[in-house]
């Protein structure tokens, strides 16, 4: 196998070795309806004043990323929405490929749709590992500032991602990254470096008038070296998951799906006023 391939093949097998544990199935699919959130008729509290927004992440999708944490913030008296993005052509339910800019459109077209079913003036948005960084470009270059309170991004890949470094060997691999970014521009934009990430950076990583809330687990295997998704600026806040809880050994994906530590995190960050502390003992709360 030429070594070009050989390259591509692993990067293939790493990322898809995520998308087999967000792999979908027929019953899950058919439960979300049931867990409460995408209701269009759910109208915000006073307790809670703005609808929640979440954000798959790579080969996600609106349901399965947030079998998890979407049925915890209903219970909890939020409107939750959920959307997918990123989407290639006869690729169904794996989404988050498509180029990163062009996603971004696709959030603010449905954060307008939210705002407009729920009538609140802002929303609030939590993403998962590239849906915690590409909302970034929404309210950086798409008016979002004006329309979100908060942005918690869950193993969000700010900085972009060396994947354990074995993208740096791409440019000794002619031809290579041009293949992925034909095949696949949504992965490529996310590779340290690049010129979409690039141009999200220049000039800092916030914007005014949003609140921005990272959680990071240093058991990250895919956005490396974990505090590369950390962010500088004002109204700012960085959590390492086990700054929180020692014991805790979650990976990207389980921080995202599963974990109910880091959704007591995203809770506490969404009603900072009522936010209680994260502990280990958040699992049973």
């Amino acid at each position: 196998m030429l070594p070009w391939k050989q390259l591509v093949r692993a990067l293939s097998v790493l990322l898809l070795t995520v998308a087999a544990v967000l792999a979908p199935t027929a019953a899950a699919q058919a439960a979300a309806p049931s867990r409460g959130w995408n209701d269009w008729s759910c109208k915000p509290s006073a307790a809670h004043p703005r609808p929640v927004v979440l954000v798959h992440g790579t080969f996600g999708n609106s349901v399965d990323n947030w079998l998890g944490l979407a049925p915890y913030l209903v219970n909890r008296g939020y409107c939750v929405y959920s959307l997918d993005y990123g989407q290639l052509p006869g690729v169904p339910l794996f989404n988050g490929l498509g180029p990163i800019e062009k996603s971004a459109g696709q959030l603010d077209a449905f954060v307008d749709r939210v705002l407009a079913a729920t009538g609140a003036p802002e929303a609030d948005l939590v993403g998962h590992s590239q849906g915690g960084m590409m909302p970034r470009w929404y309210l950086k270059f798409l008016g979002g500032a004006d329309k979100v309170n908060a942005f918690v991004g869950i193993a969000p890949d700010n900085h972009g991602t060396t994947l354990l470094g074995l993208t740096r060997l791409l440019p000794y691999f002619p031809g290579a990254e041009d293949l992925l970014t034909a095949a696949t521009p949504g992965l490529t934009d996310q590779i340290a470096g690049s010129a979409f990430l690039t141009r999200l950076n220049e000039g800092g990583d916030t914007v005014p008038g949003v609140r921005y809330h990272v959680i990071a687990t240093r058991y990250d295997e895919v956005v490396t070296p974990y505090r590369s998704q950390f962010l500088t600026g004002p109204d700012v806040t960085n959590v390492l998951l086990q700054d929180k809880c020692a014991a805790d050994l979650s990976e990207h994906v389980a921080i995202g799906t599963v974990d109910r530590i880091a959704f007591h995190e995203v809770a506490n960050a969404l009603d900072p006023a009522r936010a209680t502390p994260t502990t280990c003992l958040s699992v049973i709360g």
